[in-house]
């Protein structure tokens, strides 16, 4: 579902991130672990569109996505919960949530659907309908960013960071909800500084540093020998 080849990313002409190759399929969840620094965020930006690619190819369902921007990449099916969040501070929660709705459910009973399936997902939101983004706690604005990106249905979802600042009890509860995006269908690209919490959702684990792709491998090979990421997360492989 998303193909990222030979990416090349960084700012204002100067490379961050070397000739990376990504694969996520539909229905799995990948981990992209990697210490600060890593180029995690950059290709996240860029695959997502609000960064201009210097070189490579992504592509969405088996198509090259060109130089689009982020609304283009939205149209063509990819949701995108930034580390910051990217929420409307001043509108409401429930104001929020429908600016996350697709133009063919803003009406009907398909925009009912899809708002009874965030509220099962997201119970807690209910209650908040009426405050400002601005005034939730961390875990609830993560809630409300998960919660408006799986309003579009999307074939891919990319989540930056998302224990960044919560408790970890609030993150286990966030798991099962990445988990159900991916059994829904679709190709979930996950960036998390927490590699337990990682492990924990994730089919396969990529592990990066300075830029490029040290290790990719599966969950179930890193349960058997953690050391393998480890080694990996800061840069100790041997690349032949």
């Amino acid at each position: 579902m998303l193909e990222v080849k030979d990416l090349v990313a960084g700012y204002r002409g100067v490379a961050v991130v070397h000739e990376l190759d990504i694969a996520v399929a539909a229905g799995e969840v990948v981990a992209l672990l990697g210490p600060n620094g890593a180029g995690k965020t950059t290709t996240m930006q860029t695959v997502a569109g609000l960064l201009p690619k210097l070189g490579g190819e992504v592509r969405i369902d088996g198509r090259a996505v060109g130089h689009r921007r982020p609304h283009r990449m939205a149209a063509k099916g990819l949701g995108y919960v930034a580390e910051d969040r990217g929420l409307f501070a001043k509108l409401t929660v429930d104001q929020n949530l429908r600016l996350g709705l697709p133009r063919s459910a803003r009406r009907g009973g398909n925009r009912k659907r899809l708002l009874a399936e965030i509220d099962d997902a997201f119970p807690a939101l209910g209650p908040l309908a009426g405050r400002p983004a601005g005034l939730l706690s961390g875990g609830e604005q993560q809630m409300l960013a998960i919660a408006r990106a799986m309003l579009a249905e999307p074939k891919i979802l990319l989540i930056d960071e998302m224990s960044l600042g919560l408790a970890p009890l609030i993150v286990q509860s966030l798991l099962p909800v990445v988990r159900s995006v991916a059994e829904r269908g679709a190709a979930v690209l996950l960036v998390e500084q927490h590699v337990p919490m990682a492990l924990d959702v994730a089919d396969r684990v990529i592990a990066m540093s300075r830029g490029r792709r040290e290790l990719e491998v599966t969950v179930a090979e890193v349960h058997a020998d953690r050391s393998i990421v480890e080694n990996a997360y800061w840069g100790n492989t041997d690349r032949q």
